[in-house]
């Protein structure tokens, strides 16, 4: 069975294109690419952004991006470091919790204390001699307040650093989902074709940015960014020029014609293209 790597270098050769070439496409950098034919996903950045490139390569290259990220996911790569970290600072709050125990001993029944007043073999008092000090009647135990210090500041350290991981989290999801929202309705220009109207209808293969503008007044009729499978219906009114990065994600209908965008002398689709009026 090919693993993920040897698919994504497989379907860009076929394609034709270079590491350079889809790194452009995709606005994607070439490292990572290049790490990405060799089943090397640790980029030194957060998974969302892993599994993101991860699907924009693989619609690139005409393969299915959801595959492709539950197969990265079945290798289970974020997860075993997520699980390492927990591990490492659980460990080390565990090593510093029991050092911090002190250890009190009862002293052996066949020893022998001496008396309150008692000097001990180096002529101090026995209550001071940690090796015959027998705690008074109603004392407490005896507690290091430094180490317990030390213990509650490791566990409130933890505590911060696991609360400012999950708020990040949050904030960086609903920061991108708002942020992607409100740009998409701000930037997005559609015209609607009238009743009887000849129309062009842009097909979404992947995720595009298109424009189409009417060549005679320069009017946009349509500007905006279209995810997979999206439609869109535009009037058809004289010669109108199209923009689509990248080329390759779009197909026009053109009197009830299917076609993708026109090729360049390199064989690839071009960005922009005139089409004549009906």
């Amino acid at each position: 069975m090919q693993t993920i790597g040897e698919r994504l270098e497989e379907a860009r050769k076929r394609k034709g294109v270079s590491i350079r070439e889809a790194s452009e496409a995709t606005k994607i950098r070439g490292e990572y690419l290049h790490k990405f034919e060799n089943n090397q996903f640790d980029i030194k950045l957060p998974e969302i952004y892993v599994r993101g490139f991860l699907r924009t390569y693989a619609l690139f290259l005409k393969l299915p991006g959801d595959k492709i990220v539950n197969d990265y996911k079945g290798l289970g790569l974020g997860e075993s470091k997520a699980r390492g970290l927990q591990r490492e600072s659980f460990g080390r709050m565990e090593l510093s919790v029991s050092s911090s125990k002190p250890a009190n001993r009862e002293p052996s029944p066949q020893s022998s204390t001496p008396a309150s007043g008692e000097l001990a073999p180096d002529g101090a008092p026995a209550d001071n001699n940690p090796a015959t000090f027998r705690p008074r009647a109603g004392a407490g135990p005896q507690i290091d307040r430094a180490l317990v210090i030390k213990g509650l500041l490791a566990v409130g350290s933890l505590v911060v650093l696991v609360a400012m991981i999950f708020i990040g989290i949050r904030l960086f999801s609903s920061d991108k989902t708002g942020a992607a929202a409100g740009s998409a309705q701000s930037a997005q220009i559609a015209v609607e074709a009238l009743p009887g109207e000849p129309t062009i209808t842009v097909f979404a293969l992947g995720t595009s940015t298109v424009s189409v503008t009417q060549v005679s007044d320069s009017k946009v009729l349509f500007k905006g960014r279209l995810s997979p499978g999206e439609i869109r219906v535009i009037p058809h009114r004289g010669q109108l020029q199209i923009e689509a990065n990248p080329p390759e994600a779009i197909e026009l209908e053109i009197a009830k014609k299917r076609h993708p965008m026109p090729p360049g002398k390199d064989g690839m689709p071009v960005r922009t293209a005139v089409i004549k009026g009906p």
